[in-house]
């Protein structure tokens, strides 16, 4: 199988997007692409290399203009990727699949919308964020703003929500000290976790600005998190230590996050890059 794809970037987040609409590719069929075929477009050594692949679908809803899969390293599939949706607007729009400005895009957790800005940056409606536990999914029995977890035989207070991915983040004094390599790896698969979770270290500057850094399930930690910048930020606003509008700087660059509290949509602005184009066979 010969296989075009394209390579981008979010702040670092880096992906292999690979366009199924005007190619005949599909996950899980026995011609086509699986989970070792992920794998080895992943590797960074004998594949392309990539934190995640993106696969780009016609809609299967009259109600969206296209259908998104999100593959981790691994080749596990995940919910939802901020950063990667933003690569897709950019994506689609670039290459003459949309003539649209704003797009309405499903995934398996549900539908964002995107919208690409003359500035080129562009906004994702990632939806409310969820912090009942069993929509992460989490084995707690009610909502609470803090949870105390045993890691690494360490007590540890984290925050946990879903922003159609699960998330835990904990606040650190010094993001530069965070034990992001250790606790956040043994955070990821955490067995409150069935489905283990991206563990986040947030450092508060200011109730408009903070520090984060992400270890993603599957993956390890990433340059930057989409989902991850907007599950510190509707973390630390329930907490009222933050406000609506937030800078999150991550090691690839900034988001700006945008939520107003309650059932409100959260709002994720950022940049959106090309690397290359190239085909590979499978």
């Amino acid at each position: 199988m010969n296989l075009k794809f394209t390579k981008m970037h979010g702040l670092g987040n880096d992906f292999v997007v690979i366009d199924c609409i005007t190619q005949s590719i599909a996950f899980d069929r026995a011609d086509s692409l699986d989970r070792e075929k992920i794998r080895f477009i992943a590797d960074r050594r004998f594949g392309i290399g990539c934190d995640q692949v993106l696969l780009i679908e016609s809609p299967r809803s009259a109600a969206t203009d296209f259908y998104y899969r999100i593959f981790n390293a691994d080749g596990g599939e995940v919910q939802q990727c901020g950063n990667g949706a933003r690569c897709l607007a950019r994506f689609v729009f670039d290459n003459n699949l949309t003539n649209k400005d704003k797009i309405r895009v499903e995934t398996i957790s549900g539908v964002i919308e995107l919208e690409i800005g003359d500035d080129g940056l562009v906004t994702v409606n990632m939806g409310e964020p969820h912090f009942n536990p069993k929509d992460l999914p989490m084995l707690a029995d009610k909502i609470q703003e803090s949870y105390i977890l045993e890691v690494n035989a360490q007590q540890l207070e984290i925050g946990a929500v879903s922003m159609g991915n699960p998330h835990a983040v904990m606040i650190v004094d010094k993001i530069d000290n965070a034990p992001v390599e250790t606790t956040g790896k043994a955070l990821a698969t955490h067995p409150v976790f069935p489905q283990g979770v991206n563990a986040g270290f947030m450092e508060i500057i200011n109730r408009h600005h903070m520090k984060l850094r992400v270890f993603e399930r599957g993956v390890g930690e990433t340059l930057a998190c989409g989902t991850g910048a907007c599950a510190a930020v509707a973390i630390a606003r329930s907490r009222n230590i933050v406000d609506s509008q937030v800078k999150v700087d991550l090691k690839g660059g900034c988001l700006s996050i945008h939520w107003d509290g309650g059932q409100a949509p959260v709002l994720m602005t950022g940049p959106a890059q090309f690397v290359f184009k190239g085909s590979i066979q499978l």
